[in-house]
């Protein structure tokens, strides 16, 4: 299954990979809410929501959303107990390995300013980042990227 980790420059590295967490992916709930929507555009939907909850793990790292693809078993999530989540939100309940990561989708550095507004409270940079494309990163370039951590 792959899921969508908010994740952190920062996070990026951490030798033991990424820590349990509510992570997103193509759920059943997701699929009621966009029923018009093809597998390529469900997987986006729960990118942009894990894009969305990277602001929260932020607080003492460069302000550039990051949200991490990786691949894992079924059995690595579990149903949230929480009715107000949004429908691609689960909960991650085992640790992701650095091989079990597919890429990384970051904000380029330029969107510092706006990640830093929406942080502030802002709601049009917030609206502002929904239109702002990730960049993709390949596994073998995200020890670098932790480096402008």
């Amino acid at each position: 299954m792959r899921i969508y980790l908010p994740s952190s420059l920062a996070e990026l590295a951490d030798p033991d990979g990424l820590s349990p967490r509510v992570v997103h992916a193509v759920t059943p709930a997701l699929r009621a809410a966009l029923p018009d929507e093809d597998e390529e555009g469900l997987e986006f939907s729960a990118q942009l929501l894990a894009a969305d909850d990277s602001l929260e793990r932020l607080a003492d790292a460069p302000p550039r959303r990051v949200v991490v693809a990786a691949d894992v078993p079924e059995d690595a999530v579990a149903p949230l107990a929480d009715d107000d989540a949004v429908p691609s939100a689960v909960q991650l309940v085992t640790a992701v390995a650095w091989d079990d990561v597919a890429c990384a989708h970051v904000d380029e550095p330029g969107a510092a300013a706006e990640v830093t507004a929406a942080l502030a409270g802002d709601d049009d940079a917030a609206e502002r980042l929904v239109e702002r494309d990730l960049l993709w990163y390949d596994v073998s370039e995200l020890a670098a990227l932790a480096r402008q951590a």
